[in-house]
């Protein structure tokens, strides 16, 4: 236990320090697995080499290079413009309406991006000019960006949901479907908040045109096929005629015929699509490693079992366990990227959510909205410095203040999947 705690201590200080996070897993695993083993760094060699293989060979991973693929695609076939021109013609309108298409267009993006830094950068470029034009405050513009861009790791398919499947062995496309109704409940508790806040304060977001209904149902037509692409991923796995992986080559292929339609796709265009899903793929692989074979460190030191009689000790109930490690979560994501915690606290936590009766599949939809909230959370989260690097004018205490609203959605929200299970399990329980 001492070793492990130890281990990750230096493992906190290298990456504060500026190291790789794929590479400083590897060498505290690797290290602290040898400091720990009798055999020392024979055993060390075997059980890294033995990890990486195994991974190298485990057809389930190929899901996510899949759908990295599908997201540079449609990224590249430029659908946030028309999401979100489609989401303004439908409630641009009201009065916050603007940032109401944005929160819209942002899980429409989501949904096929599968990243929430993607999503919060690409939806900044779209949506913030018009929201200036129309005399938006800036920190509601900043504010709707940042936390709507957070759904890019919930909204299925996520890379977050994949990485948890892997490091859990959990079905990905029940993960997928558990992510659906907590998505849209996302979405609807954004614009509320939206709806809320611009009754307040009317002039931080003033009301756009009125779109006649004619224009309404024409501006469907834009969006149709990534409508499409979803609706056939999800329900293609949902009533099992295929599996994850194989929706992750349905939508990769249907996200380069939809770009090749909209005249956005070119020889040159292509092969940078393939280099750019290559280093991100060949990115999270490395991290995936250490991941694995820190996973082994930590497993050999006993922290899991020390931490679950640590917490059978406090006689505290599951659930006040569960808010607890939340708590962590919230606390970690300060100072620690989502994914990487995602890595970093699943070796440690799983064991213990297990053990105490949980499904792990609710755990994983629990996890990723924790990790959203972490995403907007001061001083480090992730998709605020996007805003701040869009917008260098914008001080970042104006980011955080129009993050505040939608932070307390986020608690809300999370309340619900929590204390109602269901909300998250519903769905794939009725799967095949």
């Amino acid at each position: 236990m001492e070793v492990a705690l130890f281990g990750i201590a230096i493992l906190l200080l290298i990456l504060f320090m500026g190291f790789p996070l794929g590479m400083s897993l590897m060498m505290v695993g690797y290290f602290g697995f040898a400091a720990v083993h009798p055999k020392g760094f024979v055993a060390a060699n075997s059980v890294a080499g033995q990890q990486i293989l195994d991974l190298g060979l485990n057809f389930q991973f190929s899901v996510l290079p899949l759908f990295i693929l599908m997201g540079v695609f449609v990224a590249r076939a430029a659908l946030s413009n028309d999401l979100y021109e489609t989401s303004y013609k439908w409630l641009g309108h009201f009065r916050g309406g603007l940032a109401m298409a944005t929160v819209a267009a942002c899980g429409g993006f989501a949904a096929v991006s599968g990243s929430s830094a993607a999503t919060a950068a690409t939806m900044a470029k779209v949506a913030i000019p018009s929201m200036r034009k129309f005399g938006y405050a800036d920190s509601l513009s900043a504010g709707t960006v940042a936390a709507g861009g957070t759904m890019g790791i919930l909204i299925p398919p996520s890379g977050a949901l994949i990485i948890y499947g892997l490091l859990t062995e959990e079905d990905i496309a029940k993960l997928f479907m558990a992510g659906v109704i907590p998505g849209l409940i996302t979405i609807a508790a954004y614009i509320a908040v939206i709806r809320i806040v611009t009754s307040i304060w009317p002039e931080i977001g003033p009301p756009g045109v009125r779109t006649a209904w004619k224009e309404r149902l024409t501006s469907l037509y834009k969006v149709w096929g990534v409508l499409f692409l979803f609706f056939l991923i999800m329900g293609g796995i949902f009533f099992g005629v295929f599996t994850s992986t194989e929706a992750g080559g349905i939508g990769a292929g249907g996200a380069l015929i939809f770009a090749i339609m909209r005249k956005k796709m070119t020889w040159s265009i292509f092969v940078d699509s393939l280099i750019e899903a290559a280093r991100t793929t060949a990115m999270i692989f490395t991290v995936a490693f250490g991941a694995l074979i820190l996973n082994q460190f930590v497993n050999i030191s006993g922290m899991p079992e020390a931490v679950l009689s640590f917490i059978s000790s406090l006689n505290a109930t599951p659930l006040q366990v569960v808010l607890v490690i939340m708590c962590f979560y919230v606390i970690l994501g300060m100072f620690i990227e989502g994914i990487a915690m995602i890595f970093l606290t699943v070796p440690i936590f799983v064991p213990v959510i297990s053990a105490l009766g949980f499904d792990l599949i609710w755990w994983g939809i629990v996890l990723v909205m924790v990790v959203e909230i972490s995403l907007i959370t001061p001083p480090i989260g992730l998709n605020v410095f996007i805003m701040k690097s869009m917008l260098p004018d914008v001080p970042l205490g104006t980011i955080f203040k129009g993050i505040a609203p939608f932070f307390a959605a986020d608690i809300f929200r999370l309340a619900i999947v929590v204390f109602f299970p269901p909300v998250a399990l519903w769905l794939p329980n009725l799967m095949y």
